[in-house]
């Protein structure tokens, strides 16, 4: 078997696996957690580039193959570092999703959009990182709160927000009385 079939099979049987790891990589994802270079995709990827390499190199060129696996392996683990560390360990560290719930908003401060009346729905809006969110709102002990008044969002219940008008604490005017 000519050098070459043995690079074009590797590479092949890399890339299966590497299209299998997409679909399922789900279940081997624990494995990766103590050990950042026994990540499957840096494997994957380190096996990619190096019969990747090798092939090319056996076609093209006419070095001696001991050369042309030991230039492979230097290709491959100079590429696998700049993949690890320039895209999969920034990619791990981005936020996972932009979905939020409503309880997580638990504790945010709003705006009044649509008066609150006693005993009735209002609007409000909640400025996060995903932008505007308009929420129902009414008050946590059936108080009214007037339009463009700030309010804190006490508790969810059944998609309505119970809201309290918001006092931001005055650290400067509690200490002096003034």
């Amino acid at each position: 078997m000519a050098i070459e079939q043995i690079y074009l099979y590797a590479l092949l049987i890399m890339g299966a696996a590497t299209i299998l790891y997409v679909f399922f990589g789900d279940v081997i994802e624990g494995i990766d957690e103590g050990i950042p270079f026994f990540n499957p995709s840096v494997i994957m990827a380190f096996g990619t580039l190096v019969s990747a390499t090798g092939y090319v190199l056996e076609v093209s060129t006419f070095w001696n193959s001991w050369f042309i696996l030991i230039v492979s392996v230097v290709v491959g683990v100079i590429l696998d570092i700049l993949l690890y560390f320039f895209i999969l360990l920034p990619m791990s560290s981005a936020e996972v999703s932009m979905a939020y719930t409503d309880e997580s908003l638990a504790g945010q401060v709003g705006k009044v959009i649509t008066p609150i009346p006693i005993d009735g729905y209002g609007e409000i809006v909640i400025e996060t990182v995903n932008g505007l969110i308009n929420k129902r709102a009414i008050g946590f002990d059936n108080e009214e709160i007037d339009y463009g008044k700030e309010v804190l969002v006490i508790d969810v219940k059944e998609g309505t927000f119970l809201v309290r008008e918001y006092e931001a604490f005055d650290f400067m005017k509690k200490e002096w009385g003034n």
